[in-house]
């Protein structure tokens, strides 16, 4: 179970391709749903190429040891978005599945809570190994479940007095 690291270019890169395999599926949504934080990214950038409307719900699972350690799953309790999102089939978007808890308590609880969504499909950049839920779409499949290290993940331990120091401003 090595580390995968990943920089700002490849990241984005695994983005772009994950859009390409949604559009190659032909299939019609009306709405991107996001999770935060992990999906913020990613689900902001599927908006903005398929010029779809963006939710964002808030979950939690990893808060112990710096988050790095899953606990319970919270999920927010309400979708926070500019203007009602339209009923219909919606994406939901984050950066991956890792036991895969998220993905099986989140879908049932937004079809609850919004009976107006038809239909859900999943879509993440990495899928790990020890998943219990495959998502709908994903880039890269990580068998040995490594620790992905997110080029975002680098501002979890530093401060503006540490930006203010790197920029000498």
């Amino acid at each position: 179970m090595k580390d995968l690291y990943v920089s700002w270019d490849e990241y984005n890169r695994l983005i772009e391709k994950l859009a390409v395999k949604i559009y190659d599926s032909n299939w019609n949504f009306d709405a991107i749903i996001c999770l935060a934080r992990g999906g913020l990214r990613v689900g902001d950038t599927l908006s903005r190429l398929f010029d779809k409307p963006l939710g964002v719900m808030f979950t939690s699972s990893y808060r112990e040891n710096s988050g790095t350690t899953q606990g319970r799953l919270l999920i927010g309790d309400a979708l926070a978005s500019a203007k009602p999102l339209p009923p219909g089939n919606w994406l939901l978007a984050d950066d991956l599945v890792d036991s895969g808890a998220t993905l099986v308590e989140v879908v049932p609880a937004i079809k609850q809570r919004y009976p107006g969504v038809n239909e859900m499909k999943s879509a993440v950049i990495w899928r790990k190994g020890a998943s219990v839920a495959e998502p709908d779409y994903y880039v890269e499949y990580l068998p040995t479940n490594p620790w992905i290290h997110q080029p975002f993940e680098e501002y979890d331990h530093m401060r503006p007095s540490d930006l203010k120091a790197r920029w000498g401003s």
